[in-house]
């Protein structure tokens, strides 16, 4: 609902890429007027086919609708696009679902917020797979009302029990997110290098995965993500070098708050090597390729 009860028809979608595509078409299927904006004409067609609005210009896009999603590659592409983003009507709401730095997204936000525009942080859980089939999470936060307002268009998107609120102002979701994602690539380390161990060691690859997955060292990386390893698969949903930027933030801010990390700082040093050994490839798994190679051991079956 827009403010005052106004039922919302127009959403736009700024990004169509490999998650807003998707996006923008389950939107669409769900009954809203859908507008969009890339920057790259070459995306029109697919929109249009999917019975979309295209829009000439990202000022357009915000003009034309009551919420406007930003589906962009990072925190960096969202604060660029911030001009745009503040020509939202007075009461419209922002919900921006990348992943970036809270140290970007909280003065933009808070921006918005002086000019009357409503804003929720709602950084994405899953890849093109899960937002085609409308089976996204997302970590959400912002004020209770806005947040309210923001579920009904996430529940189009996902489940509401892949949907955690996290917080109030507006840097929390995203800080969840990259922490999230600091675990994830710590358990594809720590599990690469067991499994590496285990098959020099003489041990059956998928024996040893089964039994560490049901041990008390078990984890999502183990229950969901290991069998693309084993298959030779190593993610190629998004690009390594955004993968090390989302890492080197989580250190920057732990640094700042003068935490102790020394964990997240392997982690990320580790995935910086794969970086400068494979460049910026599509693939989320490739610091386990490194590793592969570093023990003369592929774990493909």
């Amino acid at each position: 609902m827009a403010p005052g009860g106004a039922l919302v028809t127009r959403i736009g979608v700024l990004g169509t890429g490999r998650m807003g595509l998707p996006i923008a078409r389950n939107l669409k299927t769900a009954g809203f007027e859908v507008f969009a904006y890339d920057s790259e004409w070459a995306k029109e067609a697919p929109l249009r086919d999917a019975g979309i609005v295209t829009v000439p210009t990202a000022d357009a896009l915000a003009a034309a609708v009551q919420v406007l999603l930003t589906v962009l590659p990072d925190g960096e592409a969202v604060h660029a696009a911030r001009v745009s983003i503040l020509a939202l009507h007075e009461g419209a709401l922002w919900i921006d679902l990348s992943s970036g730095d809270p140290r970007l997204s909280e003065p933009d936000q808070r921006e918005a917020r002086s000019r009357g525009i409503r804003t929720v942080s709602a950084p994405v859980s899953g890849g093109p797979a899960e937002a085609a089939a409308g089976d996204l999470g997302f970590f959400v936060s912002g004020r209770r009302s806005d947040v309210r307002d923001a579920l009904m268009v996430l529940r189009r998107l996902g489940p509401a029990a892949k949907t955690t609120i996290v917080g109030s102002r507006p840097g929390d979701a995203q800080i969840v997110k990259l922490l999230a994602n600091l675990l994830w690539f710590g358990q594809v380390i720590a599990a690469t290098e067991a499994l590496l161990l285990g098959a020099r060691l003489g041990l059956d690859v998928a024996v040893l995965r089964d039994a560490l997955a049901a041990s008390a060292g078990g984890s999502a990386f183990l229950d969901r993500h290991v069998d693309r390893l084993l298959a030779g698969d190593y993610l190629e949903d998004f690009p390594l070098d955004r993968c090390v930027d989302e890492l080197r933030t989580i250190t920057e801010l732990a640094r700042d708050a003068g935490t102790p990390f020394e964990l997240g700082v392997l982690v990320r040093r580790i995935n910086e090597e794969a970086l400068d050994r494979f460049g910026p490839l599509l693939g989320e798994l490739l610091a386990a390729r490194l590793l592969e190679e570093r023990a003369g051991v592929t774990l493909r079956a």
